[in-house]
């Protein structure tokens, strides 16, 4: 593998039935990047992607576990280089643009550069949906994680090695780069964003993204990572929701003991003692999980600052 700026780079390329694109997807980043070793990971397709992406010169690893986020754990252990630049094998980005966002990393002593998309003129690859779609789980991530991004679900990214090898992959489909972002929140790695061509895919190749399937497991996704990585947020929202309930409940059964003496609405009482419960070990595990929390979040920094950062030169 040759070096950019000092630096080993290998473009990794997940494809699963990407035959009708992929060579050309692969001639683009070799010229675009002579200097890079280009990897296709073909996920079990059935068309012949791996025959065509090998013979246009990739090097290809052939991954059975179906789903983008099995094929990007599989890339992040098997391929060792100092920067990797991740695209689709769709021949939707530009490789063009490969070089501006690695000097970006470089330049920036960055972990992550993102390719952020911008439709040709009168495209419409990226469609109004998709980019409305985007735009809403991106809000919700920079409410909840911090803000950062402006394009969370593209699949053009320029990654540091530190960044790869201290990132868990436990996402399976296309939640992956929900996970690659909230990582890079939460591990507070610098970024940086890049603007990028999108455009429409290869004659011959259909989208593999379901827009409402996989747009609610990527909502549940950053729920699943909210609760994970915020606990003390996650669990004492819950605590307060539940005690507005008891109190709600509550309130009423109480003065009207205080007036007769009685308490005729038993079933009330006991769900307002139910919810007071409930909200009492919320805020018990908010205590007791950010605690192990910070501990996981302090070993995951110490891996990433063991890891050395790109050479620029």
């Amino acid at each position: 593998m040759d070096q950019y700026r000092g630096n080993r780079v290998a473009v990794i390329l997940p494809c699963y039935n990407e035959a009708p694109a992929v060579a050309s997807v692969v001639a683009g980043f070799r010229a675009a990047l002579p200097e890079a070793a280009v990897y296709v990971f073909d996920n079990a397709s059935t068309d012949g992607t791996a025959e065509v992406a090998r013979t246009a010169g990739a090097r290809v690893i052939t991954v059975t576990h179906r789903g983008k986020g099995n094929v990007v754990r599989r890339m992040f252990a098997d391929v060792e280089a100092d920067i990797y630049l991740m695209a689709d094998g769709d021949g939707t980005y530009d490789p063009g643009a490969a070089r501006a966002m690695i000097d970006a990393l470089l330049d920036g002593g960055l972990d992550m550069v993102v390719g952020c998309r911008a439709s040709e003129a009168g495209g419409d690859a990226y469609r109004p949906g998709h980019r409305a779609g985007n735009r809403t789980l991106t809000g919700t991530v920079s409410r909840i994680f911090g803000d950062g991004f402006t394009d969370m679900l593209s699949g053009y990214r320029a990654l540091s090695r530190r960044y790869v090898k201290s990132f868990p992959a436990l996402s399976k489909g296309f939640e992956i780069e929900t996970e690659l972002t909230i990582h890079a929140l939460e591990l507070r790695a610098p970024h940086g964003e890049v603007m990028t061509a999108y455009g429409a895919r290869a004659a011959g190749t259909h989208s593999k993204l379901s827009t409402w399937g996989d747009g609610l497991r990527i909502l549940g996704t950053i729920l699943r990572l909210h609760m994970l990585e915020r606990p003390m947020e996650f669990y004492l929202t819950l605590a307060f929701a539940g005690l507005l309930v008891s109190l709600g409940l509550g309130v009423p059964v109480i003065i009207e003991y205080l007036q007769t003496g009685l308490v005729p609405r038993f079933p009330t009482a006991i769900a307002a003692v139910g919810f007071m419960l409930g909200a009492a070990v919320c805020a018990a595990c908010a205590i007791i999980l950010d605690s192990v929390v910070t501990g996981r979040r302090e070993a995951k920094r110490l891996v990433y600052l063991s890891i050395p950062a790109p050479r620029a030169r």
